[in-house]
């Protein structure tokens, strides 16, 4: 992937197995952003390719993404503000629906049917994430950590097979971390799906991976286990500036 004359990424690869809690680590700017704007569809890159159950992404529309079985939240949360949180939730199963803007106009048994699937899907969410309280009110007059869980019910309501999150950590305490870990591994097991998490809060991503990816400047440094990442030489230097060797040789 090139922006210009900066190649942003450069020969990545790695697999996420199915069921697979998969964390994406790096320094700001390794090209972990990019990576999922590649594989969502929003950037088209260059070279190499993407395969999704063995499908290739490249020249995908964005639209078609959810559809295959790929949900996903941003860095930066992107609801609809005015929305209530209700509504915010139900935009993501708009893909699951089948039937046309006729069979709509007239409220035909098909879209009856349609309705009541996404609202059943609705409240298993709402019930899952703890929103009923605020279901009915705006989701731009709300916490941010709440709001994260807004999104976070939006990818998964159109039935994802992998759910890709973009520092779902970010803005939350330490209490709120706590509990992120325990509702992802709750989520992989209720919804038996594969999570692809790009996040800066290393405790959160070693707590709940089964595997762990480290990025730098667009290239892959290490991929295995968490306790094989946290220990490689390349990701210590990469986040300390150091390798270990120096760091010992330093202490003493």
């Amino acid at each position: 992937m090139r922006f210009g004359g900066v190649i942003a990424l450069a020969g990545v690869s790695f697999d996420v197995g199915y069921g697979e809690i998969c964390g994406l680590i790096g320094p700001n700017g390794s090209g972990k952003t990019t990576l999922f704007n590649c594989i969502s569809g929003f950037y088209r890159y260059a070279d190499g390719d993407i395969l999704f159950e063995g499908r290739s992404l490249k020249n995908l529309s964005r639209y078609r993404m959810a559809g295959l079985g790929l949900g996903r939240t941003f860095q930066n949360v992107a609801l609809f503000r005015r929305m209530s949180v209700r509504d915010n939730i139900l935009v993501g199963a708009h893909h699951l629906g089948r039937s046309g803007f006729i069979a709509n106009a007239l409220r035909l048994p098909v879209v009856r049917q349609e309705d009541s699937v996404a609202i059943a899907r609705l409240h298993d969410l709402l019930d899952l994430l703890e929103l009923n309280d605020v279901a009915a009110t705006q989701a731009g007059s709300l916490p941010f950590g709440t709001q994260k869980r807004v999104e976070l019910a939006r990818a998964l309501i159109g039935g994802p097979k992998l759910l890709m999150l973009d520092e779902p950590a970010g803005g939350l305490n330490h209490s709120e971390v706590d509990e992120l870990a325990l509702l992802l591994q709750r989520i992989r097991a209720h919804f038996d799906l594969s999570i692809l998490l790009v996040e800066h809060h290393m405790n959160l991503v070693m707590r709940v991976s089964h595997k762990v990816v480290a990025l730098e400047f667009g290239l892959k440094i290490a991929d295995g286990t968490p306790d094989e990442v946290r220990s490689e030489p390349e990701v210590i230097r990469a986040y300390l500036g150091e390798t270990r060797e120096e760091q010992h040789a330093g202490a003493a």
